[in-house]
């Protein structure tokens, strides 16, 4: 279907009206048809005459009116030039460029978190931080790993065979304990330490020896120990049975009524 043409055509370019039926009843009276609107072509004066290229520039233009023009400089392209439209276009693009404004053709300035040195950066931290939490993660794994296995030791308490027997001969001290092992019992392998602790000048016959972990607390207490006949007091234990740290005995004499009297103190060190 053919649309109206943009501008009313003149009066004189008007096409006429088809003439009257020749066969219409005598007695009436025979009217005239309306005159169609014949479509103007687009050509060069109608194109300047109603400002075509301006209406084209600035999208006023109907789409039928635009189709027409395109069509119409594609067949004539010499038109461009006379009507100017390469000054036009440059005049535009000095303004947009005077005003700031990025030609159309140009690619829109990104804002700073979208340009690709910010994008490269962000993986790159990205990257890192999946990376040392899998680090943190493993270092994690691995210490729960350790804290179990201690926990299960300490549940368990296992005993080490003692693969030697040491005997040793203390001096005990008559006046006050000593913060400093006398000997150290288990350095690097579970021995069978043989004690033999020197109570020949004592008064008494019978000990209580008490055995406490420096600065924890009590470990065990031993009534009524006998001296044997060279006036030792005998103790022997595997290293592995007591934690690494520093032990000390008190040896108490017992009386008949079993009352206890100080009279000695020996510190012995345990290590694994």
């Amino acid at each position: 279907m053919r649309t109206a043409p943009l501008i009313t055509p003149p009066p004189g370019r008007a096409a006429a009206a088809p003439p009257a039926a020749s066969a219409a009843p005598a007695d009436s009276v025979a009217q005239p048809l309306p005159a169609a609107p014949a479509i103007l072509p687009m050509d060069r004066e109608f194109i300047l005459r109603n400002q075509i290229t301006e209406r084209y520039i600035a999208g006023r233009l109907p789409p039928k009116g635009a189709q027409d023009f395109e069509r119409y400089c594609r067949a004539n392209p010499d038109l461009i030039d006379q009507l100017g439209l390469a000054e036009r276009v440059h005049a535009g693009l000095r303004l947009l460029e005077a005003g700031g404004v990025a030609a159309p053709w140009e690619e829109k300035p990104r804002h700073w978190w979208e340009q690709l040195p910010t994008l490269i950066s962000v993986a790159a931290a990205a990257l890192l931080a999946t990376i040392f939490a899998l680090l943190f993660a493993a270092r994690l794994s691995a210490r729960d790993a350790t804290i179990a296995a201690l926990q299960k030791r300490l549940i368990e308490q296992p005993l080490d065979p003692a693969t030697s027997t040491r005997t040793l001969r203390l001096i005990p001290s008559r006046t006050a304990p000593s913060q400093h092992p006398a000997v150290v019992v288990g350095a690097g392998e579970a021995q069978m330490a043989d004690l033999k602790i020197d109570m020949s000048w004592s008064n008494y016959t019978a000990f209580r020896v008490t055995l406490d972990r420096q600065d924890q607390g009590r470990v065990a207490v031993m009534n009524y120990m006998l001296r044997d006949s060279n006036g030792d007091l005998r103790l022997a234990l595997n290293s592995s049975a007591l934690g690494p740290g520093t032990y000390q005995f008190a040896i108490e004499g017992l009386t008949i009524r079993g009352d206890a009297v100080a009279q000695a103190w020996v510190t012995v060190g345990i290590a694994h």
